[in-house]
Order: C-alpha cells, then sequence, then structure tokens
C-alpha cells in the first residue's frame, strides 16, 4: 500500500524549509541603524534588494528512474535566478541612548514592533516563473511596567510561509498563515536575582490551497520559564511548556493525524567558565501525548531532550546569567547540540539531533560576518495513511516502517556598511537531506511509484541595503 498520489504533494513538506526571512532580518543588531525619532517613538525603516540563484527550488531529488515520481524524468531539478526585494520597519519606545526622562525612573511601558516583506521574481523554465510569491512577517511585543517586581506583556505576529510542492503548480503549494497572540505574568523580586514568567499563548496555522486546508491546526500553550542568578554572571535556567494541539479536518488528510498534548521539562545552568569562555546546558524530558493512545498507528515521543553550547567571545566583556544574552551585544564563536521532537504533518513528528557550530563577528561597526553550520540526524515513526476521507472504503495501513535521514545546512552572511545606513552584502546557503529511504506512491488505480527522500539545495545572492 502506498500514499494517494496527493500524498506526494504533501511529503514534500516534511523535509523541506520554507522560503526563510533574510539574515539581516534575524537580528535587530543587523537590521537596524541609527534610526529617527518621532516623539516617544524609535523608527528604523529598511530596503534591500538582490539577485541571486537557486539550484532546486521545488527541492526535488536529483536521483533518476522511470518510477521517482518526485524527480527525473517526471519531473526534473529546476534550477533559476531570483530577484528579491525586501521592504522592513521596526518601532519600538525610546532606547536607553534617547530616554531624557529623569534619572533612574524606569519607563512604565515599553513596545517593539515589527513589519516585513519579501517579493521574489523568477528567471528560467516556465514552472519556475509561475511561483511568484510575497512572503511576510509582523510581530509586536507590549511590556507594562518593565524592571519592576511584578510586570506584564502582551505579544502577537503575523507569518506568511511560503512552501511549494514538488509538483510546481503553484495553486497546489502549501503555503500557510500563522497567527499567534499571548502574554506572560513576570515576577522578578531582589532587583532581578530572581525571575520568572507564566504565560499562555494561542496560535492558528491556516493552509491557503485546499489540498492543505486537512493540516489546519489550532495549538493552546502554557509556557513558564525561570532564572536565578547565583553569582554575577551564572544563572540556574528553568523552562517548562504544556500544549493541546488539535487539527479541524485531520479527516480529509491523506496521511493519519491526531491531535495531541506535547510537553516539555528542562533545567540547566548557564555562566561563563573563564571570561572569554561561557557555557549553556540544558536536559530535561519530552513527550508526545498523541490521542487516542491505543490506537496502533498512533507513534510517540518520550524521551530526553537538551541543549549543550559552548561560547567564546573574542573580547573579555562577556554578560552574565544567560548565554543567549549575548547574540545581540557581542561576537561570538558558538559550538553546540540540540536534542527534541516537533510535531510532523507527515509522521506524527520527528526526533532530531543536531550538533552546530556559529560565528558572528562584528568589525568595527562596518563588516559583519554570520556563519552557521550543522549537521544532525532526524527520525521519523511509521507512516500510515489515513484510513478516512482521503481514502474511500479503505481500511489505513502502513505506508513505510520508521527511519532515519541525515540533515546537512550551512549558511553564510556577510555584509559591509559603505556608509552609516548603507550596506552591500552576500548570503550563500546549502542543504540537503541525505536519505535512502523511498515512499510507495499509488499514482493512479493500476500505476505505483516511489518517493525518494534524498534532496540538496544550493542558494546565493549579491544585495544591497538601506536602513535606518
Amino acid at each position: 500500500m502506498g500514499l494517494p498520489l496527493a500524498g506526494l504533494m504533501f511529503a514534500s513538506v516534511l523535509g523541506a524549509r520554507s522560503a526563510n526571512a533574510q539574515e539581516w532580518l534575524k537580528d535587530r543588531r543587523f537590521a537596524e541603524g541609527p534610526g529617527y525619532r518621532a516623539g516617544d517613538l524609535e523608527l528604523h525603516p529598511g530596503l534591500g534588494g538582490e539577485i541571486g540563484y537557486d539550484s532546486n527550488w521545488f527541492l526535488r531529488s536529483d536521483k533518476t528512474g522511470a518510477g521517482i515520481v518526485n524527480g527525473a524524468p517526471a519531473v526534473p531539478v529546476a534550477d533559476g535566478g531570483v530577484f528579491r526585494i525586501t521592504p522592513s520597519l521596526s518601532v519600538s519606545t525610546l532606547g536607553p541612548q534617547r530616554n531624557t526622562g529623569p534619572a533612574g525612573a524606569p519607563p512604565s511601558v515599553s513596545f517593539r514592533g515589527g513589519i516585513a516583506a519579501t517579493y521574489r521574481e523568477f528567471i528560467g523554465v516556465q514552472e519556475l516563473r509561475d511561483q511568484r510569491n510575497l512572503s511576510g512577517h509582523a510581530d509586536a511585543r507590549l511590556d507594562i511596567l518593565p524592571t519592576r517586581p511584578w510586570s506584564f506583556s502582551v505579544h502577537g505576529l503575523y507569518d506568511r510561509t511560503i512552501q511549494p510542492t514538488v509538483l510546481g503548480n503553484p495553486d497546489l503549494s502549501f503555503n500557510r498563515d500563522t497567527l499567534a497572540v499571548g502574554g506572560d505574568v513576570i515576577a522578578t523580586p531582589n532587583s532581578g536575582t530572581l525571575d520568572w514568567r507564566l504565560g499562555y499563548q494561542v496560535q492558528g496555522a491556516l493552509f491557503e490551497s485546499s489540498n492543505g486546508t486537512p493540516f489546519n491546526n489550532v495549538t493552546h500553550s502554557i509556557l513558564t520559564k525561570g532564572r536565578w542568578k547565583f553569582r554575577p554572571r551564572t544563572a540556574f535556567l528553568y523552562d517548562a511548556s504544556l500544549s493541546f494541539l488539535g487539527y479541524s479536518q485531520s479527516n480529509r488528510a491523506v496521511n493519519a493525524l491526531h491531535d495531541s498534548t506535547p510537553t516539555r521539562a528542562r533545567l540547566g545552568m548557564s555562566g561563563l567558565i573563564t571570561p572569554r569562555v561561557a557555557f549553556l546546558g540544558m536536559a530535561g524530558w519530552g513527550a508526545s501525548f498523541y490521542r487516542p493512545g491505543g490506537d496502533a498507528r498512533v507513534s510517540q515521543y518520550d524521551s530526553i531532550i537538551g541543549q549543550a553550547e559552548f561560547k567564546f567571545f573574542p573580547t573579555a566583556n562577556a554578560p552574565g546569567g544567560d548565554v543567549s544574552d549575548a547574540s545581540l551585544t557581542l561576537s561570538s564563536i558558538a559550538l553546540g547540540y540540540i536534542r527534541d521532537y516537533q510535531n510532523s504533518y507527515f509522521s506524527d513528528f520527528y526526533g532530531s539531533d543536531r550538533g552546530y557550530a556559529k560565528v558572528a563577528y562584528f568589525f568595527a561597526g562596518r563588516a559583519l560576518i554570520s556563519l552557521e553550520g550543522g549537521v544532525g540526524a532526524v527520525e521519523y515513526p511509521d507512516v500510515y495513511i489515513n484510513p478516512g476521507g482521503a481514502t474511500p472504503g479503505g481500511t489505513g495501513g502502513l505506508v513505510h516502517s520508521k527511519f532515519t535521514d541525515v540533515r546537512l545546512d550551512g549558511t553564510l552572511f556577510t555584509e559591509y556598511r559603505i556608509l552609516e545606513s548603507l550596506g552591500l552584502n552576500a548570503t550563500f546557503n546549502y542543504m540537503q537531506n541525505v536519505s535512502s529511504t523511498q515512499l510507495p506512491v499509488q499514482i493512479s488505480a493500476t500505476q505505483t511509484g516511489v518517493y525518494d527522500m534524498s534532496w540538496k539545495r544550493f542558494q546565493a545572492s549579491l544585495g544591497v541595503r538601506w536602513f535606518l
């Protein structure tokens, strides 16, 4: 038994990465310039333009075979040129440099928000040119009584994710809109020696095409996070979450989808070993709790999760508390490992073990180098067909037993600032899914094939960016 033809379109989601935001948008230290003051607000507009190359926009297999439905000769790899234009704007209340209020008086309210969009135009074969698209992101956060013993925050985000399928038809894409809103209660007694927060968030993922709507889902999450600084630059850390994930139309999905109550809890420590070397260690447990638990087609994740990271600072002025606080203030070199699991639209979940290295170096406020690379194992449980609407009259069944792929990734971003608010940049990205797995696919009542899980993709772009 194999996945129906519609299933092969979905299978591309399992290994694919969506169209990602530009590297400079991921870190506001790099995204923002001197800014413009408008009353009690700081405005940071920006505009970037790039021209580049994408070797495999559809993430098709480079293997060739008559029975391979996601590779040549049926659908060969399509490469081509890409133009990208990205306007952005971030808004915040005045930072410390511009705040002229009474000395020592913290603000009663602080706000930060941003919006960005990316338009893509393609050069190449017709099916690639038909993929022109617009992705976008917006987020906002309001903090009430920040730095007080008790404070509160509310936040929200919107994200439009672009995700094509191997078939190349833009009307059968897995583009989706993600919306999330939430809030936190934050306690920081004893001048910040201890800080603890308890929050709630609801997030919905809405697919735009009819073939994606069976995967629409809503997640309610209760989250808590704490930190106790018992030395000037060392802290104990704790985080935990309890979520409730539900699919609104799972009976229409090709593969078996199950509601779940994913749960995580971790405990660890962060601090400086020497003035230039810091360590972050977190370990705990994660469990998926997919329902119904007695269903033979339901797989569960129930294992150790955690993170370990060593970070070196070229200058001996590293911050204390949480090593991740340094990402916006200092150049750094990091080596780390993460073990976790994620919900999957394909086979309930996938577990991942990833080792990584990161380098971020800012030379005299003008030249930036950001490099990240990783290699990891991605483990999928058994894959089942949905016995419901996707296969009328069928009973459902095992498509493929559990398997493990190897994922390679690397990204290099460099930028040189000609002027304080004008920079030239280059981005190089490589991804590869190393796999020997081929999933059986039911093309028609009398024809079968296989979906090859291996793919590779290289992206390169040169651009210019104005930012204030």
